[in-house]
């Protein structure tokens, strides 16, 4: 197997150095340059033909972000950015996702990290995993093919209409691009709430939501314990939190734990989907998008079992990384597979079914 060659850009020495020698540790990759700004990373790339790149957010010359944009139209490569854990640097770093990242490793510590061990693992498998993402699905136009959203399996009944609905998304590696292209997309009017789950660490969501919530016609935010859903907005669960949708008397609430991880994760797609499977009273659409691993689909075979449900998959094609709708298509418990920038009208569809 070849190594993944990997540049490392960041505007510290130390951390440039302490980057490198975690990545070199592993077998299966090898540090093919440093870079110091993202000038320096530009005039690299086409003489190093690095497989993957790790880019700092906060650098002087030319930062993470304007680097990944000229990255994303120059030499399309997947991008994991290491960025720290304040505000801003949450800010910055959802930026850098929607702009074609990959993902992101957030410093423990600030700018200069003398603990960055705590992360290496981490850093080791995105950087694996990216140099497997789908980078074209990232840097090509809109323009996609795939199942047509008038083809859609077995929409709701007439009958089936005149109920409530909710709808449900799920997602992980490259989801906050993923979100920014559907949620954008619905219309204010939509008559469901919407609850998410980004794998993403606390801080990050909050960015998260902030940023769709400010492109986006509907209303997104972060969940809050006890409030309850309304048409028109989406939920996102705040990292290191479950979010479960509890239901009363024809009211939907929201429902935080910080109950044990499932698979790794907190929030969890599975906790998500399987706290839907108990509501009865509205009609559940369920989407499951891009992500490593098959987060989601125990908890689509729940929804399933209960009447009412219908399970919209990202296509393979426009999927940074297919794992998670792969999981759920193989499992037989998908109801349509539809390329990301048509499952927005495929959402409506059902919800207007």
């Amino acid at each position: 197997m070849d190594k993944v060659k990997v540049l490392v850009v960041d505007d510290s020495a130390f951390m440039r150095k302490i980057i490198a020698d975690f990545l070199s540790e592993n077998p299966h990759i090898e540090v093919v340059g440093m870079a110091r700004n993202g000038k320096e990373a530009l005039e690299k790339i086409p003489k190093l033909h690095p497989d993957v790149v790790t880019l700092d957010v906060e650098m002087p010359v030319m930062n993470g972000i304007e680097t990944l944009k000229q990255i994303m139209r120059e030499h399309p490569l997947p991008v994991v950015m290491v960025s720290s854990m304040t505000t801003e640097g949450a800010e910055h770093t959802i930026s850098a996702m929607q702009h074609g990242a990959v993902d992101f490793v957030a410093k423990p510590s600030g700018s200069i990290s003398l603990d960055l061990y705590k992360v290496k693992e981490e850093l080791i498998r995105k950087v694996l995993l990216a140099n497997h993402a789908n980078v074209r699905a990232i840097s090509k136009s809109s323009q996609s093919t795939g199942i047509a959203t008038n083809q859609l399996l077995n929409p709701f009944s007439q009958q089936a209409s005149q109920r409530k609905k909710i709808v449900g998304i799920g997602t992980s590696t490259g989801g906050p691009r993923a979100l920014q292209h559907v949620l954008t997309k619905l219309p204010a009017t939509i008559e469901a709430p919407i609850v998410i789950v980004q794998h993403m660490p606390k801080g990050f969501t909050k960015s998260l939501a902030q940023r769709l919530d400010a492109l986006s016609s509907i209303t997104v935010k972060e969940a809050e314990d006890g409030e309850t859903l309304q048409n028109g907005t989406a939920y996102i669960a705040p990292g290191g939190c479950h979010l479960l949708v509890h239901e009363a008397k024809g009211t939907l609430t929201a429902r935080l734990e910080q109950s044990q991880p499932r698979n790794g994760h907190r929030p969890s797609v599975d906790v998500l989907f399987e706290s839907l499977s108990t509501v009865t009273d509205y009609e559940k659409i369920a989407v499951i998008m891009t992500g490593m691993g098959s987060d989601g689909t125990a908890g689509l075979k729940k929804l399933k079992e209960s009447a009412g449900t219908k399970v919209i998959a990202e296509a393979q094609e426009t999927a940074v990384v297919f794992g998670m709708p792969k999981a759920a298509i193989q499992a037989n418990v998908v109801d349509a597979i539809v390329p990301l920038e048509e499952i927005a009208e495929a959402i409506m569809k059902y919800v207007e079914g």
